[in-house]
């Protein structure tokens, strides 16, 4: 990874959801961000491992992944993992953004995907991490 990416990890048992996650995004989420670059996973086991790694900016995760939601990933990874990245959630509806709270998101949105919507939220999370000097670096 160059040092100037941002690295986007995207969990769903789905490679369409994932595929819309990327299209969402694009390279570069807005403007004023670095290019990012996306890591795909599929099961919880990935995702904690990849977390572990320290090297991950965002979490986006489906909640609608079988067999482990990501609403469940997310409570894990936030009472698991040190320092761990933001989470953005994609849930059902939008009445959903309540379990979004029980998981302790940084983040939610709601399927469909609306790309903007999805883009906006991501930077806004990435923002964050960048403002606070948090950016993963790998070793």
């Amino acid at each position: 990874m160059a040092d100037d990416e941002l690295t986007v990890l995207v969990y769903s048992d789905d490679r369409n959801t994932r595929e819309q996650v990327r299209m969402a995004l694009g390279r570069r989420p807005a403007a004023d961000l670095p290019p990012v670059q996306f890591v795909d996973v599929a099961t919880d086991w990935a995702v904690m491992d990849r977390l572990s790694q320290g090297d991950i900016d965002l979490a986006i995760l489906d909640g609608e992944a079988v067999p482990a939601g990501g609403l469940g990933v997310c409570r894990t990874i936030k009472q698991e993992v040190f320092q761990s990245p933001p989470v953005l959630l994609l849930v059902a509806r939008a009445q959903d953004g309540w379990l979004a709270s029980w998981s302790r998101a940084d983040g939610v949105v709601s399927h469909p995907l609306d790309p903007i919507t999805t883009a906006a939220a991501a930077a806004q999370l990435l923002r964050s991490r960048v403002s606070a000097g948090d950016v993963a670096t790998s070793s």
